[in-house]
């Protein structure tokens, strides 16, 4: 028997739509990145994108472990001298784009190269409930219900 490899145009893509709200940011992050790449499906291939397209709404209702709202710190470089920066979580939710703390997240258990840049664009997150993706007619998956863990306290 052969291993099957699955060739770009034989990709089945479907949309898939996920409520946010009240789900923990790692165990979300983990299950995106996996319908990004497409290993939930029996078709997987490595170096093929066949993964869905997703889309997160609410995210900023997207809930932290522990103390981490408050000690976990994001760092991005200037490109100048000494010029490292640094946001806490917490400030992130509460700023204009809070929906970064949930893409971050993804992107960094995609991975790194042309095929992860490919299916993160695969990727929207939307902080409210309304999103202009219905003429896909996305799927609802439903995260909370798959393990009682996925939802935070």
């Amino acid at each position: 028997m052969k291993t099957y490899s699955a060739k770009p145009a034989e990709v089945d893509k479907k949309w898939v739509i996920i409520d946010a709200k009240g789900l923990v940011v790692g165990r979300l992050a983990s299950l995106v990145a996996m319908r990004l790449r497409g290993k939930h499906k029996p078709t997987f291939t490595p170096h093929v994108d066949c993964g869905d397209n997703v889309i997160v709404i609410n995210a900023d209702k997207v809930v932290l472990t522990g103390r981490k709202r408050d000690q976990k710190v994001y760092y991005h470089h200037t490109g100048y001298p000494g010029g490292i920066k640094e946001r806490s979580a917490k400030a992130i939710l509460e700023g204009r784009f809070p929906e970064r703390i949930v893409e971050k997240a993804v992107e960094r258990m995609l991975p790194r190269g042309p095929l992860g840049r490919q299916q993160l664009s695969n990727l929207r997150v939307y902080k409210g409930a309304d999103h202009p993706h219905e003429a896909q007619q996305p799927q609802p998956l439903d995260i909370a219900a798959m393990n009682r863990k996925n939802v935070g306290a």
